[in-house]
């Protein structure tokens, strides 16, 4: 066990680890605000991690999780990358030691049940003019068993993730709304089906057939809604 206690029971990162397209699409936006030292917040099994070590500008990364089953898996997947390290435990059980370019949460923050807090603590660990990247669900209406049995907390709007970031010091420089199809097939299976877990095969199959189309469009075409918000905030100088 680690400090936390925390195991988590969910079937989320399992389901969407093979999802190749879906965070290539993730990193060509955080990409370009993304700075030389960064700390990942919530990093799982690592999945995403070595997105992060693939972008060119990544020095440094740390990887930031709590739970006792999936730290260990991280653990060893970083033990290939010599500038990156797995630190076990909560976010706030390292922020006093960590100082960043930027802070990375990937699917995170909707488990987060004080998220003004946590937004508080990546302002103290990030350095002035640098960057706070989010990739958190949208649309409250759509919340269903699947988000349950995920152990989100909430979706959100564009205006309320807004709001809890300007609140907390950060200055915005851009909240968009992404993958507008997943909406319906989200509402469907959880609202309607009431299906508590995703299977790998239906994650790969939405991954390799739908999301490298609905990305080459909402690349060019600003979308009004989707089922995912992507936010890069910035630290200001003063």
């Amino acid at each position: 066990m680690t400090g936390t206690g925390f195991v988590y029971s969910s079937s989320e990162l399992d389901a969407i680890a093979g999802a190749r397209n879906y965070y290539r699409w993730i990193t060509k936006r955080f990409a370009p605000y993304l700075g030389a030292r960064v700390v990942e917040v919530g990093a799982g099994i690592g999945t995403y991690s070595e997105f992060l070590l693939g972008v060119p500008g990544t020095k440094q990364l740390t990887a930031v999780e709590p739970a006792a089953n999936t730290f260990p898996v991280l653990r060893e997947k970083l033990a290939a990358f010599p500038q990156a390290q797995a630190l076990e435990g909560y976010f706030g059980d390292h922020a006093e030691e960590l100082s960043a370019d930027s802070v990375v949460a990937v699917n995170v923050l909707e488990h987060v049940e004080h998220d003004e807090e946590f937004l508080r603590l990546a302002w103290r660990v990030v350095v002035p003019g640098g960057t706070l990247l989010l990739f958190v669900p949208a649309v409250p209406a759509i919340f269903g068993t699947l988000d349950t049995a995920f152990e989100h907390h909430r979706r959100y709007t564009r205006p309320a993730l807004r709001q809890k970031l300007e609140s907390a010091g950060w200055s915005i420089e851009r909240i968009d709304y992404m993958n507008l199809p997943g909406i319906l097939p989200w509402f469907v299976v959880g609202r309607i089906m009431k299906w508590t877990s995703i299977s790998s095969r239906s994650a790969r199959f939405y991954d390799r057939v739908v999301i490298p189309v609905t990305s080459a469009i909402e690349e060019v075409i600003p979308i009004p809604i989707g089922q995912s918000l992507l936010a890069v905030a910035r630290k200001p100088l003063r």
